[in-house]
């Protein structure tokens, strides 16, 4: 898509067929807006009530999160929609109780846990930051704590010390994730779910992060397959946005209310 599109440009290869197009969506920073504290996050009843209307229409709805799948289901609190959580390892289909975790990345998971469990010490909780288990992903959050400064300097100690183990680690807005060395992104994630629906044309992802830049490539990737026709690339902007991001999104939006200006334009 040319740089210059506008957003209605962008969107119109979805609205022409709904009945073929998918929306995936990341949450925090694109749904929700971004909060001090992860676990006081959530979706504005008025994005709901947009994102209601476009999972009528459409035929897959989705939201891509770092967080995990049942936590995403509870704070965007609608049951008919597709969550993909985790980075892209757990997938919870609508309606559904189960989570399907990834193989590969439930196999090091207790190694994560002892990793993490280990390093939750008495330094990190002076510092006051603050642990988010995702079973097979740690995250540890510093956003708003007293000294940002000296927390993140702890964790890079932290990091080094996941590497050396032979974990992977991925740094986010204020937050470090101690991972499984093996490939997460929602990127995957994406092309998994994608794949599992053969009359998806036209796909749009929107995202706000690092990890959003991943759900672009790979939706281009199945356009570079032929596995779909075309792929649209939303990016947030905020305070905070990344310029990897700026650069690789065909359009963008500004900060979680044009996220819900794109969905009742999606949904007329």
């Amino acid at each position: 898509m040319p740089p210059a599109a506008t957003l209605a440009d962008a969107l119109q290869p979805l609205r022409d067929d709904p009945s073929r197009a998918a929306i995936l969506l990341d949450i925090d920073g694109t749904l929700a807006p971004i909060v001090r504290h992860a676990e006081d996050a959530h979706v504005p009843e008025s994005t709901r009530t947009a994102l209601i209307a476009v999972a009528r229409q459409y035929a897959l709805v989705a939201c891509i999160s770092g967080r995990q799948a049942a936590t995403a289901r509870s704070m965007v609190a609608i049951g008919t929609l597709t969550y993909v959580g985790a980075h892209g390892v757990e997938v919870l289909n609508p309606g559904g109780t189960q989570v399907e975790l990834d193989r590969e990345v439930a196999a090091w998971q207790d190694r994560v846990q002892r990793f993490a469990d280990r390093h939750d010490t008495d330094e990190l909780r002076r510092l006051r930051i603050r642990h988010e288990d995702k079973q097979a992903i740690r995250a540890m959050h510093w956003r708003g704590v007293p000294d940002e400064a000296a927390a993140e300097a702890a964790l890079h100690d932290v990091a080094a010390d996941a590497e050396r183990s032979g974990l992977a680690v991925h740094w986010g807005r204020k937050v470090l994730e101690i991972r499984p060395p093996v490939e997460i992104s929602k990127g995957n994630g994406i092309k998994r779910l994608l794949r599992a629906h053969d009359d998806i044309d036209v796909a749009l992802y929107v995202g706000d992060d690092r990890t959003d830049v991943d759900g672009f490539d790979g939706l281009r990737e199945l356009v570079e397959q032929g596995r779909l026709k075309a792929a649209v690339c939303v990016g947030v902007m905020s305070e905070e946005t990344p310029q990897e991001l700026t650069a690789a999104a065909d359009v963008l939006v500004d900060g979680t209310g044009g996220v819900r200006g794109m969905l009742e334009a999606l949904g007329a």
